[in-house]
């Protein structure tokens, strides 16, 4: 995890080295200065030397500026380094998740990973500082005085070896007992974020089903379980202030009283009482900061690990040695293809399933829910690979290609249909982002998009809020239809992409298709026989199996199910559908 994460301070590198030597030019600039005090004491106001007095004040400015110019320096590389490491960590998260496969995606939440590219982010850039300041600068301070106080008198410098000692015994176990908590605490804002994000994006489901009491409720039940475990933790913590405090008193009291002893017998002047008194403070408070540093790096710890999981995840799909850069045409060939979403699944997802698809073809593809109809066509532009067998396009098994080269050939319109913020001109433009304002109209006019659009104030130029909240279901899958064909795909995949569009306009687009994209093979997965009966050949799934597969009237002739469907579709009751099964 360490190295994951240190990998990413790169360019930041001598930012994260200069940040520690600066720190350490402040505590030797503030180890001097209780020297010089002691000296002003006895070697000064003592003799009543004012030229002395006067010549060592000048001396402790002058290393006090040092001193201050050390602890900017210090606090500026520190904040560069810590905030370049917190932007390098987010662009590498960012970037490997562009590279996950279905299969990688499906291992992480969306809320899980929005809190890996903030929070976790934020608690490990906030640990990195501390470690470059102050994991550098106490143990430096807490040393230097140590050595300082042994110099000037062993005695009483082994009452601050003793202190030290003790509260770092103390300092375990109260840390040891808090980590606990610190590692569950950060997996509490998956949930959080989670709820957040699922009440924002069906904010009009909630209010539609008046739910805001039930949404407000899983909220505050998120809220109060970070809240109870950064109590547990904290509840851990506070011991320790007042422990810190009691040995220091302690310290002091001891010192004040043994010194007073020692300068009474003269083994111990005044200035050097007053330079053990400072140096005791500087320990403690040393020792305090690092308590601080073992704190965040408790806290970070948990964070780090979510962070590497992520960096670390390769995609479990690659391109081969030599791929293929060309998709020759759209033909389509599965062989013996098994498939599981997880390899020590029991039951294959899709079982045995051989079909041979020819160029331009249009194919329709029905069968309930569950049947692996949209496992099947994700399979083809390779967004998971065969547990078994093999999917061919265009000749070629798909695991040949290129990844880019044969999903820039295979354009699929899920059944999810995103658009983005921006204009209409800007969402089409996924397709080609070179596309002209022409294609872009020729598009919409073969998805029958442009019906609506003509009719809004600005036309391609509306604008297009985030998730498409301004479109209505059936213009928002119109939309994304228009932007798959400004592929020019060989491929066209509708996955039930037409759901939301009234039965004449779903004519139009089909008809629409056979006219202007022929030699592009169209899959077309639908719930209504009337979506798919004018497809060359249609292919009836059922539990993962492909139970038929031929035109319209072989499969009334010779499929059971598909000849049930369709007069029940087309009959008096016509409301049931493939999940209905008599």
């Amino acid at each position: 995890m360490v190295k994951t994460l240190l990998a990413e301070v790169k360019d930041f590198k001598k930012d994260s080295i200069f940040t520690p030597f600066f720190m350490i030019g402040e505590v030797i600039c503030e180890m001097i200065i209780p020297i010089l005090m002691g000296m002003i004491v006895d070697d000064g106001i003592s003799a009543g030397n004012m030229g002395f007095i006067l010549r060592t004040g000048g001396i402790m400015i002058v290393i006090a500026v040092f001193g201050l110019v050390s602890g900017l320096g210090g606090a500026f590389f520190g904040a560069r380094a810590s905030a370049g490491f917190a932007r390098n960590l987010r662009k590498k998260m960012y970037d490997n998740i562009q590279s996950f496969s279905f299969a990688n995606i499906d291992k992480f939440s969306t809320s899980g990973l929005v809190t890996r590219l903030t929070t976790d982010v934020t608690n490990v850039q906030n640990a990195y500082m501390m470690i470059l300041r102050m994991a550098m600068r106490a143990p430096a301070s807490m040393i230097v005085a140590m050595i300082m106080s042994f110099i000037i008198s062993p005695r009483l410098a082994s009452i601050y070896l003793v202190a030290v000692l003790f509260l770092g015994v103390i300092l375990f176990f109260i840390m040891n007992s808090a980590t606990k908590y610190f590692k569950q605490v950060f997996e509490r804002y998956d949930d959080l974020n989670e709820s957040v994000q699922e009440n924002v994006s069906a904010i009009r489901v909630v209010k539609a089903y008046v739910r805001e009491d039930y949404e407000n409720n899983k909220f505050r039940k998120a809220v109060y379980n970070i809240y109870k475990m950064f109590v547990h933790a904290e509840n851990n913590l506070v011991a320790i202030s007042p422990v810190m405090m009691s040995v220091v008193y302690i310290c002091i009291l001891l010192i004040s009283w043994m010194g007073a002893h020692m300068i009474i017998g003269s083994t111990l002047t005044t200035g050097e009482l007053m330079s053990l008194l400072t140096y005791c403070m500087n320990i403690l408070m040393s020792l305090m900061m690092l308590s601080m540093v073992f704190v965040m790096i408790t806290m970070s710890e948990a964070s780090g690990k979510r962070i590497a999981e992520v960096i670390e995840e390769k995609s479990s799909l690659h391109n081969p040695e030599n791929p293929v850069k060309k998709v020759a045409d759209g033909r389509i060939c599965f062989e013996h293809v098994d498939f599981a979403y997880h390899a020590d699944s029991k039951e294959a997802v899709l079982k045995d399933i051989n079909l041979d698809i020819h160029a331009g073809e249009s194919i329709g593809i029905i069968g309930g829910t569950g049947s692996a109809k949209s496992s099947l066509v994700n399979l083809i532009s390779r967004l998971y690979d065969t547990t078994a067998g093999r999917v061919m396009v265009g000749g070629e098994d798909v695991r040949a290609y290129d990844m880019e080269v044969l999903r820039n050939q295979v354009a699929v319109v899920l059944q999810k249909n995103v658009l983005f913020s921006g204009t209409i001109y800007d969402n089409l433009r996924w397709g080609d982002q070179n596309a002209t304002d022409e294609e872009c109209r020729r598009a919409c006019r073969l998805a029958c998009a442009d019906e609506f659009i003509d009719r809004m104030p600005e036309g391609y130029n509306t604008y297009i809020e985030q998730g498409g909240a301004n479109v209505s279901g059936g213009q928002k899958q119109r939309l994304c239809i228009a932007r798959a064909l400004l592929k020019k795909p060989k491929i066209l995949i509708l996955d039930d992409s037409t759901s939301a569009v009234d039965t004449a306009t779903d004519a139009k687009i089909r008809t629409a298709f056979v006219q202007e994209i022929p030699d592009t093979t169209k899959l077309i997965i639908a719930q209504r026989i009337s979506s798919v009966m004018g497809c060359d050949r249609i292919i009836v799934m059922d539990n993962g199996t492909v139970n038929g597969f031929g035109t319209h009237e072989e499969l009334l002739q010779n499929n059971e199910i598909y000849k049930e469907v369709y007069e029940s579709q087309t009959g008096s009751s016509g409301d049931a559908d493939f999940d209905e099964k008599k």
